[in-house]
């Protein structure tokens, strides 16, 4: 996700489970990630896309509450959605997910999802939407915070009966999925994964997607099929608008004749407890939020705000605390708002810092932000960095070894899709986790470096941790294998482990290079004054798909017939 995609956008969900397949993150087989795909999800096509079936920057509402902000600090203006699964406890959950400025909650049923869910999880995973909403509106109601979210639901529905029940169990707003894809044409073959869908819907052959005959007015008429039979649903209840439906679960009850009910024994009885609180529908009730006064950006907005308008470049100095969050995302939000997802110049807004940064620094940073910190930094350094420079170094004084001290925290890089990032020490466990695109160097890093990437390059020229490269689909990671054991610390599923070329060697060197300017690093310059031995104590992964997707572009490439040029 870049600047440019959340900046551009009205409503942001953060989707931390799908209900056809809880515990699991989506899968792009590399066959049907084509060109036009590739350049969307900043990735090569040919290669497999894997999301990680976790958040990892989400373990606590705490840090649902960190992604909430940052979010909001990308783009203010914006609704914040969390997406979560029908399940015993989602009640706790939506709670938590409110406290923490969700400006919608959606629960969503196992029944959900097409033919790109696998088997096991759709027969085998989850639990109906009714019983999530159900919970998620009782907890909300009887703990007072109804009223300040709205309720979403989704999983399989196809009805307008399906409206009326969600809506009186508690939603605010009903998800189609499937129900569209059947109008617009889709036969539910399940064979999404296979790029052979027949009718065109999920395929990227260009055969087959021109037998697609889905037309917009195809989704028009079937809404309003939808919306004809909750109008005679209301009309019986002597309700008027959808507004006055929701949470009135006091109007339904359990079909006796039913022979579910009767066979199985169900008792419906906590499914249609009706809760007592303030508030059974979303009343945009929230409390005024108190004045953030570490809100570092906006100190130093006006400032920026002239350089936009100017060009002339600014560099700011000052300090920074770990009270001060997500720090660069505001200014970056502007900069891409007005110029766009090319941003400004190299080092047109500068920020040189002194101290200790908090949560998500330079998140989503955008290109021509400079971020130049003396000191440390907590997690998720660079999530989404979007072509911004991010520089953390030891205060050229410090007494203990650089090289060896933890400079910054956990899940830094996370998500990033381009960008420069200089870390002068060692840094916690999933370090540049999904990067697609922004290069790195950092002097140690914990467990599960370089987790689903697809995209980048990392040098990493101090100890790493165990599982180093799970799931790395795309991009190259040098690592500097000091030990001659880190192949028993790398995950060797999807990459191999290179000696490196001379092109490599090139590119490594610099990387090391623009390093030791930034940094000063006592290891790299140990590194560089060293070159010919040191460079064999690196080992270049290599994922393997990438590998093979590189030589397929080169063959394409290659078979590409060139104009004639003059030779000189």
């Amino acid at each position: 996700v870049t600047m440019e995609y959340l900046v551009n956008s009205t409503e942001i969900q953060i989707k931390i489970a799908q209900g056809a397949k809880p515990g699991e993150g989506g899968q792009l087989p590399g066959h049907k990630v084509n060109s036009e795909i590739a350049r969307v999800r900043n990735s090569t096509p040919g290669v497999t896309l894997i999301s990680p079936p976790p958040h990892h920057d989400i373990y606590s509402i705490e840090d649902i509450a960190q992604l909430i902000y940052d979010l909001k600090r990308a783009n203010p203006a914006a609704k914040v959605s969390v997406k979560l699964v029908s399940e015993a406890g989602v009640g706790t959950v939506a709670a938590g997910a409110t406290k923490a400025g969700a400006d919608l909650v959606l629960i969503s049923g196992h029944d959900g999802g097409t033919g790109a869910s696998p088997l096991s999880s759709i027969s085998h995973a989850g639990s109906p939407w009714e019983i999530g909403l159900a919970e998620a509106q009782q907890t909300l109601a009887m703990n007072g915070l109804r009223g300040r979210v709205r309720l979403q639901a989704d999983g399989q529905m196809k009805t307008g009966r399906d409206v009326a029940v969600a809506a009186l169990l508690g939603a605010d707003e009903f998800g189609f999925g499937t129900a569209i894809l059947v109008s617009l044409g889709c036969i539910m073959m399940r064979k999404c994964h296979t790029n052979a869908c027949p009718v065109g819907v999920a395929t990227q052959d260009p055969e087959l997607t021109a037998r697609f005959a889905g037309q917009p007015q195809h989704i028009i008429r079937f809404l309003s099929f939808v919306a004809e039979e909750l109008r005679h649903i209301m009309a019986s209840l002597g309700l008027k608008t959808v507004q006055e439906m929701v949470g009135r679960v006091d109007l339904l009850r359990p079909n006796p004749a039913s022979p579910v009910l009767a066979e199985r024994g169900l008792d419906l009885s906590r499914l249609l407890f009706v809760p007592t609180g303030d508030a059974v529908r979303f009343e945009n009730n929230c409390p005024p939020k108190p004045v953030d006064t570490n809100d570092f950006d906006r100190q130093v907005l006006p400032e920026v705000e002239t350089t936009l308008e100017t060009g002339k470049p600014m560099v700011y100095t000052g300090s920074i605390a770990n009270t001060n969050r997500t720090v660069g995302t505001l200014i970056s939000s502007r900069i891409v708002a007005l110029k766009g997802a090319a941003g400004l110049p190299p080092d047109t807004v500068t920020l040189r810092l002194s101290g200790t940064a908090g949560q998500s620094f330079g998140a989503f940073g955008a290109r021509g932000l400079t971020l130049d910190l003396v000191g440390d930094a907590n997690d998720y350094v660079g999530k989404g960095l979007s072509g911004a420079r991010l520089v953390i170094r030891p205060a050229a004084d410090a007494a203990f070894d650089k090289s060896a001290s933890m400079i910054a925290g956990n899940v830094c890089l996370y998500g990033a899709t381009s960008g420069e990032v200089y870390l002068g020490g060692r840094v916690g466990e999933r370090f540049a986790v999904r990067n697609s695109g922004a290069n790195a160097v950092v002097e140690g890093v914990g467990d599960h470096g370089c987790e689903y990437m697809t995209g980048g390059r990392v040098a990493i020229i101090g100890p790493t941790g165990m599982n180093f490269a799970a799931g790395m689909s795309g991009g190259i990671a040098y690592v500097y294998d000091n030990d001659g054991r880190f192949d028993s610390r790398c995950n060797l599923q999807m990459v191999d482990l290179d000696i490196m070329e001379p092109a490599d060697e090139e590119e490594l060197r610099s990387l090391l290079e623009r390093h030791l300017a930034y940094t000063d690093s006592p290891a790299a310059r140990r590194i560089l004054g060293n070159w010919p031995r040191e460079k064999s104590r690196f080992v270049k992964v290599f994922p393997m798909e990438y590998r093979r997707a590189l030589g397929v572009m080169l063959t394409i490439d290659a078979a590409v017939p060139r104009p004639e040029t003059e030779h000189h």
